[in-house]
């Protein structure tokens, strides 16, 4: 929007990559300068995808951009709403980011000049000769400059952060004469910083190789009817695709010629194939088996089922778990502590003591580096990215940190019904006439007409009804969990469940008994009634999903209560629940019949999960601390309501779901104890004497990768259902 148009008060969003963020120490240098700035709102930082989020009311981002640069954190601008066309640059200088070949030959060098600097004052036992003083401020020149400019940036900006705090131990090191150590500690503190942005490149990867999984080109039909290959970028709605044998889909799409089988495992999560015929959907990344085909796009590369995937993890990262929240509150409390203690340490001794004051001051520069709180922080949004990752591998969308943390707590799980526990395609079974005198063929378009309306499977089930055209509609509505009403040549009708019936007063003895008679067989019942007399009756099966029992036992054994809560008749519910092994089955229930229930499931179990189609059951689903929504490959809405969208119909990935969760937690606290326990052990060796600044540069570098690499474990995948 051009700043001439922009209304005083619109809010404006950038999003930056920001090449020089890797740790939550610039994350904290740059918050602190931009929450001061005017006109600038709210701030998220994507730490593991090195992008910064800027909510302001600006006319331009050029003051952003100027204060990030003035940090040194060479931003590249990959959204901006008040400038669109500034995204494809910013993009290609992301994806251009890598560690240059030259600062490895430079670290190489300084590491030489360091570690010769050492051995020099070692054999002469003289530590402040000129030689050792030389190679020492050689290594320093060639691996900590960075370092140390980025401790002035971050003295000038008043934040003590861990580059301030290593130029301070170099720098305190070089002034009470430990010129080799200083070397040394500043060359291993760039390694550490390099080692654990390549490690953290695995975590990036994650997300990355799923959308590698869309080739980069399609072969497209051209108005000539010639084929040509195309970036798949570039391909519009409606182009004709073709798809070969053992190609990847490179668009979403309807299939319009040809048939062929479907690995769908990129998006469902499953590997067995789907056969797909003309008139069905095909989603990219998925595996072409057999035939080729033709499709037609449905969608553009950005807005593809795997994008929105893609998307929808990537916003995940920005939402911080509750562990993540609980690390930041701390070390905001931790450094302060470790950087008072150090002063003390330095300053009391010599005063209250009169002990000597370098090596106090020593133990209190070691004290400094221990302080670096980057393994304990960055190994929680490691962990949560790389099970949010398994996890859409496996075709488990989760939309933030903290569902997958919260997983693992689920003590009820609220099944729907309908397209949850069943398929969801019900069919005719019988259609009885009511009403003697009346033709029964007339009856069924009738009610056909009203159905076509509707779009509950049952009501689609007896739309698909062959034999008769529908009649025109007027008037019409739907009666949420009852069915619908409408005129059909001016007279009034009804097409609606049990429960209808009964407040519309027409259920006597003699039809209660046919109703039941049904329903205790499992089918649903629909009645057509004209006027106050019911006229036809429509009875309709639904069959269960054959996984639906054994992700039943497999919640039973997880500790998980499991009830089922779906609109059809009591009836119905308990024959359902007899083939699927739930003793808590509740039939009759309206929306508002199943918050109800999920209020009182969480005020009797604690944490509960609701699983439904993220439409119907949307009280329900939003009152639930877990919303699952079935099957939502290439539907938007289920992407955008559900807290955890299964993209395939099976309800096993709920069970898989909550081991996920419990093992994210366990690798949480496995990093949390490392972090904090190899900084415990440290200190104490800092304040006996007995620990050096290179052993705690050391003993920090290790921490952080320990806790990447434990993380990154998740990466692996969901933990098996056996065991």
């Amino acid at each position: 929007m051009p700043a001439a148009q922009r209304l005083a008060g619109d809010t404006e969003e950038a999003v930056f990559f920001i090449q020089k963020m890797d740790c939550p120490t610039e994350e904290k240098l740059i918050r602190e300068r931009l929450g001061q700035m005017n006109g600038v709102g709210a701030l998220e930082f994507n730490l593991i995808q090195r992008e910064l989020t800027v909510q302001h009311q600006l006319p331009s981002i050029a003051p952003i951009v100027d204060t990030l640069k003035a940090l040194d954190m060479l931003p590249a601008v990959k959204s901006d709403s008040l400038d669109a066309s500034a995204q494809a640059d910013a993009i290609d200088q992301a994806a251009a980011y890598r560690i240059p070949a030259r600062r490895w030959i430079l670290l190489g060098l300084a590491g030489l000049a360091a570690l010769g600097s050492e051995i020099m004052a070692w054999t002469s036992g003289d530590e402040r000769s000129l030689p050792v003083i030389a190679l020492a401020l050689l290594g320093i020149a060639l691996g900590g400059l960075g370092t140390l400019k980025k401790g002035w940036i971050a003295l000038r900006n008043f934040s003590l952060n861990m580059n301030f705090l290593m130029s301070l131990a170099v720098i305190g090191a070089a002034v009470i004469g430990q010129w080799p150590e200083a070397a040394v500690v500043i060359v291993l503190f760039t390694l550490a910083e390099m080692i654990e942005a390549l490690s953290l490149d695995r975590a990036r990867n994650a997300i990355a190789g799923l959308m590698a999984m869309a080739p980069d080109l399609a072969t497209v039909r051209g108005a000539d009817g010639s084929w040509t290959s195309t970036p798949a970028r570039e391909v519009a709605v409606d182009a004709i695709v073709r798809v070969a044998p053992g190609e990847r889909v490179p668009l979403d799409g309807v299939i319009t010629e040809g048939a062929t089988s479907i690995n769908q495992a990129p998006i469902t999560g499953e590997s067995i194939p789907v056969a797909k015929q003309p008139g069905d959907a095909v989603f990219a990344g998925t595996i072409n088996e057999h035939g080729s085909f033709l499709l037609r796009v449905t969608a553009a590369q950005g807005d593809s089922t795997l994008s929105r995937i893609v998307k929808s993890v990537q916003q995940a990262q920005g939402q911080r778990a509750p562990t993540q929240r609980f690390v930041d509150r701390f070390a905001q409390v931790y450094i302060p502590a470790v950087v008072a203690m150090a002063v003390l340490v330095a300053v009391l001794p010599p005063l209250l003591m009169g002990a000597d004051f370098h090596p106090w001051l020593y133990k209190a520069l070691v004290l400094l580096v221990i302080a670096c709180p980057c393994a304990l922080v960055i190994s929680t949004p490691v962990t949560i990215v790389s099970g949010l990752a398994a996890a859409a591998r496996h075709g488990i969308l989760i939309k933030g940190g903290v569902y997958l943390e919260q997983g693992r707590k689920l003590r009820a799980l609220a099944l729907d019904k309908t397209g949850t526990i069943t398929f969801g395609k019900p069919v005719v079974t019988d259609v009885p006439s009511l009403a003697p005198s009346a033709n029964q063929e007339v009856l069924l378009q009738l009610a056909i007409s009203l159905a076509t309306r509707s779009d509950h499977p049952v009501s689609r089930a007896i739309a698909a009804q062959e034999g008769a055209a529908a009649l025109e509609v007027s008037d019409f509505e739907a009666l949420a969990g009852r069915g619908v009403r409408g005129r059909i040549g001016g007279e009034l009708y009804h097409l609606g469940n049990h429960r209808l019936v009964h407040e519309l007063g027409m259920c006597s003895p003699e039809l209660e008994a046919r109703l039941q008679a049904f329903e205790k067989q499992g089918k649903t019942t629909t009645l057509l009634c004209r006027g106050a007399q019911p006229e036809l009756l429509v009875a309709v099966a639904d069959t269960v999903r054959p996984t639906s029992r054994e992700a039943v036992a497999e919640l039973r054994q997880l500790g998980v209560h499991v009830v089922m809560l779906t609109g059809d008749n009591a009836h119905t519910a308990q024959a359902i629940a007899a083939q699927t092994g739930i003793d808590d089955a509740r039939g009759d229930q309206l929306p508002d019949d199943k918050l109800k229930a999920v209020e009182a499931l969480g005020t009797q179990y604690g944490e509960v999960g609701m699983v439904g189609d993220g439409i119907n059951d949307a009280p329900a689903l939003a009152r639930a601390q877990i919303g699952f929504a079935m099957g939502a490959a290439g539907t938007d809405t289920a992407l955008e309501t559900a807290d955890v969208a299964l993209m395939d119909d099976d309800l096993r990935k709920i069970p898989d779901f909550i081991r996920l969760s419990s093992k994210a937690h366990r690798v949480l606290v496995q990093n949390i104890t490392i972090a904090l326990g190899i900084k415990a052990v440290f200190l104490a060796l800092a304040l006996a004497g007995m620990s050096s600044l290179w052993m705690a540069v050391f003993a920090d570098m290790g921490a952080s990768l320990i806790v990447v690499f434990n993380g990154l474990r998740l990466v692996r995948g969901v933990p098996s259902r056996v065991g």
